[in-house]
């Protein structure tokens, strides 16, 4: 207990130095513990009060959550020392400072992200000097600084310097004399650190602090090692994928940061949770289970709270219009209201006799000069706005009130600045449904809106047409002498609405009648004790609220005198409320804690201020949590002014319930106000705990005083039906009274909910007949009837089953040295949805000066605290420049919209800290690999479940009789030599020109001619044996396919290559190189220009081009023949090699021999059905794979026209492709994806102008896409569509399927049913199963059919692992058998390991005979309803992605295609993305097309639509340039190149963020 009571003593100074002294030689070991608290009780016995007496016991136990202890009247006596000492405001100080003390002596350990420089804007740097640490923080400069950043008129964050300045500093030693005013000694907030240190790890609701790593691992990184706690926690979500992290080599600055990020996420999280709701599938969404000793409630049912009764005095006016009748006529002169200028004087005096004579014509000219006499546009009842600047009360009040003396119902609202003001959309839908047609407003204010060029006012964004009506007298017409109002009793009709703004952004509008109205006044009066002629100084907005109430309404019916002071002047002069109440002897002021804080700031000893004239100080937002410690503050400070502290009155509102509650003056200055210091743990439970030893996490609350007369309060469960709490529990305030609102105007559903609630009791029966109104006040009614409000309904934030206020954690971010780095009251909370759960964002306007490190250090520890002290992970933490966040008109933070930009990607953030490894618990639990089941278990339990083994064929070809002559040569050299005999004439080949005309052609002849004379060449200039390698390094054209026959005809080994890029010799020719090296070639061939390049200059800075092999020009051929022609001895031996650069970045080179060359070849003519009369157009890259045989090889065998285009030639002409195709009326055709994708975007606008020039392609019968990869069906889908136009049918387009070991393996032939496409499940396909759902239902993936298989060719799906076979509701490797396979690896350049069971491997159960080649892809087989040209059912091959490729998380299998298609459509201006896995972290590479500004804002999408869709946490988000992601020449990603790349630090990205 001495611990505790030391809470508000005014210990002398020494006294604490001397504790401070005790505290450190205790920390240093010096003296015992017992010694320790021996010494201690002796120093401070003499102060500590006796024990308080407990007020009204509550029922239990327990004790009530206030009781106003004697202490608490010590609270603030001290005279205020030295100037820091002021705003130390209880125990939240404290609080963050023990919380950050465990952190302070470690670095950051969170890795900074890194920007580009052009990002860092530098405002210079040399002038900052970064803040000092050691002193407080509270100076602010002068407040003049501080107006910029307009605080917030309604987060009552901004009275919060106070938790602040010690927050991080001295965690230790003697900050003696300025350590805080609560708990003995910043030495306490050491002892709790270390408490903290020890709950911290049992509590296991606590997410870890991720900002600092505790693990147990040594770390290669070089930096200080952090306080390492040994102990072994227990793991979560990623942590055992993690371990890998520590071996990794760091190589780089990169590679350091990623390494200690997974030291980082290494350290423990809350346990895992054991129950689940499925989300559809095995893949489980954990749910939140409820923690067994989670607080309840315990309290008996609560009573509901009667005001005093209501006591009509009998002069009390029927209704305000007959007050103001009243006082115009009585005492005309008596002053209503003076506005003051921005200088602070007096502008304007209005008296009550001109508000009533000019309320009077108001109301005349609005019944009778508006429209015409038989039509007039406004009528009783009917809704006007008033609009109005917030300097100008007078104008406003005399609308106000012509409006109700006119019987016409006034909506008051704000001066629409700009014609997209953040929230004025919604206001213009509630002046829509109020259907009004007319506003009122102010002559400066007209002139003050925004005009078209004609001088007309432009209607606003979703607003209605408004008919702008001035009100100063001198437009008005007189009313005639017999005209008056109709003044009548005050009744049921509707007297004014007040708008409200929604946490939704949504504004609705509250009516109130003219007898809440008058009830409200005469509540207000009694319990404010007003009397006749007080004066009042108002400082709050007068439009709505607190504000209109008292300095507009109530004042007239007592004819009070209010001095209105506009917001402007306060940014001006802060203290100015403070010197209008000493000028006026002021008896009343209304103002909120931010009009405290100024004046606190600015307050430099002003000798003249005397606040004893002030018998009320009504604190508006004396509900809101935090405003407890500007009073507290300002008390401390303006007592010795002559403050009285029983003058300080909180009060509670809400739109709907108008004065909930309202703290009442009081003349006993020694009945201290009611305190409670509840636990913030229990607070989340909606529990009300008064907090013992834990001095961490609490929250310091103020009652706002008692039930306003004439009303019953209630409070009910916030959520479900409305039960009546218990007296220990948090509900919503209910509200049962004449004085409030009725209804939301219009909207009768919500006013129901709201306005029509009967609280039940926890028998079912309703506590009254009378209904209650909602107040969205959260709280409680304490002993003696005081009302305890702890925050509001629309700033909950449900996290994992537990409430917190996004004030707390406004008030709490606040106090970690907020004022270096942020600005006060520029800072929003609110939450976002996210995988089932509500998650927390931060928003914060950073200050100019403030330096990247410093901003970073600031959001480390602002997560820290709020960790600490509230137990709830942050989810994103966002600083944007000063000034950009949306605000409301006071200059607030307007919430919904901030929330919307941060939604929509367009908040456009400098610092974005994301954490989501640390908030995210509720991931499924990560796969456990079955022990695994043999194959044998499988085929059977497939067999008993009825599935069949996945396994298809083409057809047989032995079966096939057709006329093919070709099929009597074993090699393809025969084959043209017959040709050239038997068709010498017919064209085999035509290659176009950019220009679309023929470049070249070669008929059969001159084809053999040619051969004949490049094979003299290699035999004679060359000097090669038969067998020898040769490479051929030709643009895609007629002499690659003569170069090509020419080594067959020579018995050498062609291997194709691509020239390197005379542009970009420095990358290309290193390829070229290595495929010449590697595949042992042992002469080049190349044309004369190719030739001169190989022996440049820049060649030779890329490649040692000394150790070229022999180059030959075959631009310049011998003129004779042969001796002979080579005809190789067998059918097996090598025909050609086929090297190729794989997506994983492998270099691979395949052996094809003469057989499997022939086969593939008829292979294709029987699928494709060609033959002599036929014209194929191809637009592929001829250097290996499917591309290479049908531009080199298929004309040859089956006599077919190959139509040649080059695909480099479309980039200068996209349309000379489907031109050719058009020209020629070809009837098949190939291309590549990357061709798709130029004719796609290129000609996406041109289809008119082609179809104008005559482009037709209805005669297509297919066009093949040639790929290596899963069909991309976007791609396909919008081709089709967008040439439907010009006559290509839908059905054409299809895609093939090949790979290293199988060049081609299934290919849309042109009989045979269309390609079919099919929806999975991507969850169920993570766990390697094939589950079909219908097109459009969440998670699907659609999947394309990847061609026809090729004849004479077999599939089946295999386990990868166990090489078993599998069922075709499994997804396996597919594996494949036919005569064209490679016949195996000639080397494999980067991974040795590459066996050679690719090429032969065997089941280990069923077939175990035959020899399959493994294609490293995963598939799965489906059997369709369509049935094949020899009538048997088709079976479908599905292709999804490469096993190399294959990303393990969490136990599960992801294709980085299927992230990447989520994160493009994430946001407008992501244009590529590339995802890859490091140290088991998902890293996710994004292009931004549009300005690097927008870089950041990607950040929060790409995380949040990635853990949406694939249940995985991104663990860095790199944003680069366009044209970044390497792509190779089939179109296909590069993903290992980048991944090396980004390891290295060569991506010069934009922004690198490391997700927490």
């Amino acid at each position: 207990m001495a611990d505790r009571s030391l809470e508000g003593m005014a210990l002398p100074l020494e006294v604490r130095a001397r504790l401070a002294e005790l505290e450190l030689e205790l920390s240093e070991g010096d003296i015992t513990q017992k010694g320790y608290e021996k010494k201690r009780s002796k120093l401070i016995g003499a102060y500590l009060p006796q024990p308080p007496r407990v007020d009204q016991a509550l029922p239990q136990e327990r004790r009530a959550p206030v009781t106003p202890s004697s202490a608490s009247r010590y609270h603030r006596r001290r005279s205020s020392g030295s100037r820091d000492e002021r705003y130390r405001s209880d125990v939240h100080t404290e609080a963050v400072q023990a919380a950050l003390a465990k952190h302070k002596e470690r670095k950051m350990a969170v890795p900074m992200p890194s920007k580009r420089r052009s990002l860092v804007v530098q405002t210079s740097m040399d002038a900052y000097t970064p803040p000092d640490t050691s002193s407080g923080s509270e100076d602010e400069g002068s407040v003049q600084g501080d107006s910029q950043g307009t605080p917030t008129s309604s987060q009552g964050s901004i009275n919060m310097e106070h938790w602040i300045s010690q927050a991080i500093h001295g965690s230790t030693t003697s900050t003696t004399s300025s350590s805080s005013t609560q708990s003995g000694g910043s030495g306490a907030a050491h002892r709790l650190a270390d408490v903290m240190a020890q709950t911290h790890i049992e509590n296991h609701s606590a997410p870890p602090d991720v900002t600092t790593y505790t693990s147990e691992h040594s770390i290669q990184v070089e930096r200080p090692q952090g306080s390492t706690t040994s102990r072994t926690a227990p793991k979560y979500g990623n942590a055992e994928l993690m371990e890998t992290g520590d071996g990794v080599p760091v190589s780089s600055r990169v590679s350091a940061k990623i390494q200690q990020l997974v030291n980082t996420l290494k350290r423990p999280k809350r346990p895992p949770l054991r129950e689940f709701f499925v989300d559809d599938f095995e893949e489980l969404l954990e749910v939140q289970q409820p923690d067994p000793n989670q607080p309840k409630p315990e309290g008996a049912q609560m009573l509901a709270m009667r005001g005093e009764q209501l006591g009509v005095v009998t002069n009390w006016p029927p209704s305000l219009e007959a007050a103001l009748q009243r006082w115009g006529t009585i005492s005309p002169k008596a002053p209503c209201l003076t506005t003051m200028d921005t200088n602070g004087k007096p502008l304007y005096i209005l008296t009550y006799g001109k508000l009533w004579t000019r309320s009077m014509k108001v109301a005349y000219n609005i019944l009778h000069k508006l429209g015409t006499k038989q039509e007039p546009m406004v009528r009783p009842g009917d809704r006007v706005a008033l609009v109005f600047p917030n300097n100008d009360p007078a104008a406003f009040m005399v609308a106000f009130y012509g409006c109700l003396l006119a019987e016409v119902v006034p909506v008051p609202i704000e001066v629409p600045l700009t014609r997209k003001d953040a929230g004025s959309q919604q206001i213009g839908f509630l002046l829509g449904s109020c259907g009004v047609t007319v506003a009122l407003t102010s002559d400066a204010c007209h002139k003050g809106l925004p005009k078209s060029p004609t001088g007309e006012i432009p209607q606003f964004k979703g607003w209605p047409k408004l008919l702008w009506f001035v009100t100063e007298s001198k437009h008005l017409s007189k009313p005639p002498r017999d005209w008056f109002p109709h003044i009548k009793d005050a009744n049921n009709d509707t007297a004014y609405i007040e708008y409200k703004t929604c946490k939704d952004g949504s504004v609705l509008g509250v009516t109130v009648t003219r007898i809440a109205l008058l009830t409200h006044c005469q509540a207000l009066t009694q319990a404010c004790s007003y009397t006749e002629a007080e004066t009042i100084v108002n400082v709050l907005d007068f439009k709505k609220d607190v504000g209109l109430w008292h300095g507009i309404l109530t004042s007239v019916m007592n004819m009070m005198h209010v001095i209105s002071i506009p917001y402007s002047l306060m940014k001006v002069n802060p203290l100015s409320w403070i010197q209008k109440v000493c000028q006026y002897k002021a008896k009343v002021a209304c103002v909120k804690s931010r009009d405290m804080h100024w004046a606190l700031v600015a307050h430099r000893d002003q000798r003249d201020v005397n606040l004893s004239s002030l018998r009320m100080l009504i604190v508006a937002d004396g509900a809101n949590p935090w405003s407890i410690s500007s009073c507290d503050a300002f008390l401390n400070v303006f007592q010795s002014k002559g403050l009285r502290q029983e003058v300080i009155c909180p009060c509670a509102s809400s739109p709907e319930a108008l004065t909930v509650a309202i703290r009442r003056p009081t003349d006993d200055s020694n009945q201290p106000p009611g305190r409670g210091v509840l636990s913030m743990h229990g607070l989340t439970y909606g529990v009300i705990r008064v907090d013992s030893e834990e001095k961490l996490s609490v929250l310091t609350v103020q009652d706002v005083g008692l039930v306003m007369p004439g009303a019953i309060m209630c409070s009910v469960k916030p959520d479900g039906i409305p039960q009546l709490c218990r007296t220990d529990e948090i509900g919503e305030l209910c509200v049962c009274a004449v004085a409030t609102g009725t209804s939301y105007y219009g909207l009768s559903g919500m006013t129901k909910n709201t306005f029509e609630v009967f609280p039940m009791t926890s028998s079912g029966a309703p506590i009254s007949e009378y209904p209650f109104i909602r107040t969205g006040l959260l709280g409680f009614v304490g002993p003696g009837g005081l009302v305890f409000v702890v925050g509001k309904m629309d700033g909950l934030m449900v996290v994992s089953g537990r409430r917190h206020n996004a004030d707390d954690i406004v008030a709490t971010a606040l106090a970690v040295e907020p004022m270096k780095f942020v600005y006060r009251g520029r800072i929003a909370v609110f939450s976002v949805t996210v995988l089932h759960d509500e998650r927390i964002v931060i928003v914060a306007e950073q200050r100019p000066d403030s330096t990247e490190e410093d901003s970073f250090q600031w959001m480390s520890r602002v997560l820290q605290a709020i960790d600490s002290i509230h137990q709830v992970g942050v989810y994103c933490l966002a600083l944007v420049p000063a000034n950009t966040l949306p605000k409301t008109p006071l200059g607030g933070i307007h919430l919904s919209e901030t929330k919307q930009l941060f939604l929509e990607g367009s908040l456009h953030p400098c610092n974005v800290l994301m954490c989501p490894h640390t908030c995210v618990t509720n991931l499924p639990k990560p796969r456990q690999k079955q022990p695994e089941i043999g194959p044998a278990s499988v085929m059977v339990g497939n067999l008993v479940s009825g599935k069949r083994i996945a396994q298809a064929s083409g057809r047989d070809l032995g079966q096939i009789e057709d006329n093919d002559q070709a099929r009597k040569f074993l090699f393809l050299s025969e084959v043209l030599q017959w040709r050239a005999q038997t068709t010498p004439d017919h064209v085999l080949y035509t290659l176009l020109n950019c220009r679309g005309t023929i470049a070249n052609s070669l008929t059969c002849v001159q084809l053999h001619k040619r051969a004949e004379k490049i094979a003299v060449m290699l035999m004679e200039r060359g000097h090669l044996q038969d067998g020898d390698h040769v490479a051929l390094v030709y643009p895609p054209g007629i002499d690659l396919i003569a170069a090509f026959y020419g080594c067959l005809y020579a018995g050498c080994v062609p291997i194709t290559v691509r020239p390197p890029h005379p542009q970009n010799i420095a990358t290309t020719l290193p390829t070229v190189k290595m495929i010449v090296e590697v595949s042992r070639s042992a002469c080049l061939m190349t044309t004369q220009l190719i030739c001169k390049l190989l022996r440049s200059r820049e060649a030779a800075a890329a490649v040692d081009v000394r150790t070229w092999p022999l180059i030959l020009d075959t631009d310049d051929l011998p003129k004779k023949r042969p001796a002979q022609i080579y005809k190789p001895s067998n059918p097996d031996t090598l025909a050609y090699l086929d090297f190729s650069v794989s997506t994983t970045g492998m270099l691979a080179g395949v052996k094809m021999s003469h057989a499997a060359t022939s086969a593939f070849c008829r292979s294709i003519k029987l699928q494709c059905e060609l033959y002599p009369s036929r014209e194929v157009a191809i637009c592929l890259d001829p250097y290996c794979g499917l591309g290479f045989v049908l531009w080199c090889l298929c004309s040859v065998y089956s006599g077919h026209q190959s139509i040649l285009i080059p695909p480099s030639e479309l980039e200068t002409n996209p349309a000379l492709w489907l031109l050719a195709v058009s020209q020629y009326k070809v009837r098949d055709t190939f291309c590549s994806y990357s061709v798709m994708e130029l004719c796609t975007k290129g000609l996406g606008s041109q289809t008119e102008s082609l179809k104008a020039r005559g482009l037709d392609l209805s005669r297509v019968r297919t066009c093949v896409v040639v790929a290596e990869e899963r069909p991309r069906i976007a791609l396909t889908q919008s081709f089709s569509k967008l040439f439907k136009d010009l006559g290509l049918h839908p059905r054409a387009v299809s895609t093939s399927f090949g790979c290293r070991v199988n060049l081609a393996i299934c290919l849309q032939g042109t009989s045979g049913p269309d390609p079919t496409t099919v929806y999975v499940d991507m969850r169920a396909l993570r766990h390697d199963r094939v589950r079909l759902v219908e097109r459009g239902s969440p998670h699907s993936l659609p999947l394309m059919e990847s061609g026809k298989i090729l004849p004479g060719v077999r599939i089946i799906i295999a386990n990868p692992e166990t090489k078993g076979p599998l069922g075709d509701s499994h997804l396996g490797e597919i594996w494949v058998h036919s005569a064209h396979n490679a016949s195996g690896y000639f080397t494999i350049y980067g991974d040795e390991s590459l066996q050679s069971d690719h090429f032969n491997s065997r089941l280990s159960f069923g077939d175990t005979q035959t020899i399959w080649a493994r294609t490293g892809y995963l598939g799965f087989l489906r059997r369709t309803e369509l049935t094949d040209a020899n009538g048997e059912r088709h079976d479908a091959l599905y292709v999804v992605g490469a096993l190399d490729e294959a990303m393990e998380l969490r136990g599960m299998r992801y294709h980085p295609i299927d992230i990447e298609t989520s994160v493009i459509r994430a946001h407008k201006s992501v244009t590529e993305c590339a995802v890859f896995t490091w140290t088991n972290l998902l890293v996710v590479v994004v292009e931004l097309d549009g300005s690097e500004q927008e870089a950041l804002d990607l950040v929060p999408l790409v995380t949040n639509v990635v853990l949406e869709e694939h249940y995985l946490i991104v663990g860095v988000v790199v944003v680069v340039d366009i044209g970044v992601i390497p792509i190779n020449s089939r179109g296909e990603k590069q993903r290992m190149h980048l991944r090396d790349g980004f390891l290295a630090d060569q991506l010069d990205p934009i922004y690198v963020a490391y997700n927490m």
